[in-house]
């Protein structure tokens, strides 16, 4: 059930809600305009075995993580072999496919910005055409373990999708978070958090909740928060930010910078 911390702030889990089918493809979104995003969203895909269906971005960035399973993504017909742990840039008005060859599903958590009037449509369930340049100048596709850590404080980040991809609106970044809690502060911008493992508790203001692995954030531009990690071990998370920048600049409540 999701949860509503001050100012706005949104918790909810993954597969909350009632999913949209179509043919192969579930998908649950859990932050956009109807519940009170401004721009930003955070949606889940899932994608059964075999299914190969192309969905049409709009007109909007789409930057993707890919939580489980592998298999190959097709964009605007260019062929990419995917596994857990890459970032996924999707230009706007590209098409994608997913070929899954497994009975595991793969699952894309996937962020939207802006967040488009008309959602994103399945607009065929069959093999694109490859282009003829199977190796394009800059692939669209990051992996987690390519990307060099960069310190901030106690903590590591490592950016996936920026503008050394394509993207000029939005950053989708992996973050670790170790025990203990952090200053308050916050950022200029919106940002939706996924947390990957571990367990803590999601601060706005004076109000808090628990949150763990699979559990999606709403942060509203310029609120009051904080990630405290309740465990023994790193807490991992997911963030997208629009518009773009870097994850290690933040303001405090007295709106002093800080990197």
């Amino acid at each position: 059930m999701a949860v509503e911390l001050e100012g706005g702030c949104r918790v909810t889990t993954m597969w909350e809600g009632t999913p949209r089918i179509e043919r192969n493809v579930k998908i649950l979104q859990q932050v956009g305009r109807d519940t009170g995003a401004k721009a930003i969203s955070l949606r889940t895909l899932e994608f059964a075995r075999g299914s190969f269906n192309g969905i049409r971005n709009s007109d909007c960035d789409e930057v993707i993580y890919v939580l489980e399973g592998t298999g190959t993504i097709f964009i605007d017909g260019q062929p990419l072999a995917i596994e857990p742990e890459t970032g996924i840039y999707i230009k706007p008005n590209q098409t994608f496919a997913v070929n899954n060859p497994h009975t595991e599903p793969i699952v894309f958590i996937s962020s939207q910005c802006p967040e488009p009037e008309i959602q994103s449509a399945i607009v065929a369930a069959i093999t694109l055409p490859v282009q003829k340049n199977p190796e394009p100048p800059q692939p669209p596709i990051v992996r987690l373990a390519d990307r060099r850590a960069l310190p901030t404080a106690d903590r590591w980040y490592r950016v996936l999708v920026d503008e050394a991809v394509g993207s000029q609106q939005v950053t989708q970044f992996v973050g670790s978070i170790p025990p203990g809690r952090a200053p308050d502060h916050f950022h200029k911008y919106e940002e939706v958090l996924f947390i990957l493992r571990g367990r803590g508790r999601m601060w706005a203001g004076k109000s808090c909740t628990l949150i763990e692995a699979g559990c999606c954030v709403y942060l509203p531009k310029e609120q009051l928060h904080c990630v405290e990690n309740i465990g023994e071990s790193e807490l991992r998370l997911l963030g997208v930010f629009y518009p773009a920048g870097s994850p290690a600049v933040r303001y405090d409540a007295e709106l002093d910078g800080t990197s």
